[in-house]
């Protein structure tokens, strides 16, 4: 918000002159996104909002809705789909873990967002390479320099996470639970994944040509990495190899395809994998989602995690 001095209708053409001198200070200070332009070139014009849909369709998310209300009656009982796989202690894939009607809500969600000031945009580095995705925060501002901050300046506080969102989230990592119980034989579940409510939220979205290098998820706070509070991950369009190990080595990393639906989850001893998108497969979305969301053709990812 801008707080304007206040003035009396005499000093109207001073006032008139402050005020846009205020106005075109937030504006270059929005387009630098920084208190100093050495910091980080990112949003130095500006450009459009990228927009993650080929045409606007009307916002609608009663079937999120509908499944959270059938959630909490069935709370206590939790199916665990058998195309669900531990992947290694404390990651774990849920397969088709996000319905089709649930993901058509997630695009035009994040659509909804993505298109305001505060949306996507591609992220880079001072010496001027970028990211190959374009990227928007909720919860917290974060970009690959400057990691965490709580608001880029005073027009762009990233916007709050939906509650649906995060009731989704909720019943992933209770579906991993009872995952890693029935595979384990034991109850230990919340050892070995611990419970997370996630107060940070990025977006990325990839192009058919979209990519991520190996790396550690490791900017959140010192207590949450001790914690070994996961990283839920979900994915809609495009499928994408994605890469994951011990070592940010290409050739020794595991892959795994993550399809329209799968959510991927890993906390614990598996907290501080390198992990990263190896490429995306183009023409593999669904096309009854992209029928109805009119998602462009790519892959759209949200990562929860809890600063």
């Amino acid at each position: 918000m801008v707080h304007f001095d206040s003035t009396n209708p005499s000093s109207s053409s001073k006032s008139s002159q402050s005020q846009n001198l205020k106005i075109r200070k937030v504006r270059n200070h929005r387009n630098s996104g920084f208190k100093s332009r050495d910091q980080s070139p990112q949003r130095i014009k500006d450009p459009p909002p990228f927009d993650i849909c080929s045409s606007v369709l009307e916002r609608n998310d009663t079937s999120i809705k509908d499944w959270i209300l059938a959630d909490e009656t069935n709370r206590e009982t939790v199916e665990v789909s058998n195309k669900h796989k531990v992947i290694r202690p404390g990651m774990v894939l849920l397969k088709d873990f996000l319905t089709p009607d649930i993901q058509v809500d997630i695009v035009k969600t994040c659509r909804e967002l993505g298109v305001k000031p505060t949306g996507f945009y591609q992220p880079g580095y001072s010496v001027g390479s970028k990211l190959h995705l374009q990227m928007m925060c909720l919860g917290r501002n974060w970009d690959p320099q400057t990691k965490y901050r709580k608001n880029t300046d005073i027009d762009s506080k990233a916007p709050e996470i939906p509650v649906t969102f995060n009731v989704l989230v909720e019943k992933a990592i209770r579906e991993a639970h009872a995952l890693i119980d029935r595979e384990s034989g034991t109850e230990d579940a919340e050892r070995i994944l611990p419970v997370m409510s996630p107060d940070i939220c990025i977006v990325n979205f990839y192009s058919e040509t979209g990519r991520l290098g190996l790396h550690q998820d490791r900017d959140e706070s010192e207590e949450s990495i001790a914690r070994g509070l996961p990283i839920v991950s979900f994915s809609i369009g495009d499928s994408a190899e994605f890469l994951y190990g011990e070592k940010r080595d290409v050739e020794e990393a595991q892959g795994v395809i993550l399809e329209s639906g799968d959510v991927l989850i890993f906390g614990g001893e598996s907290r501080m994998i390198f992990h990263g998108v190896k490429s995306i497969i183009p023409n593999s979305a669904p096309m009854s989602l992209l029928n109805e969301s009119k998602l462009r053709t790519g892959r759209l990812n949200l990562t929860f995690r809890h600063f």
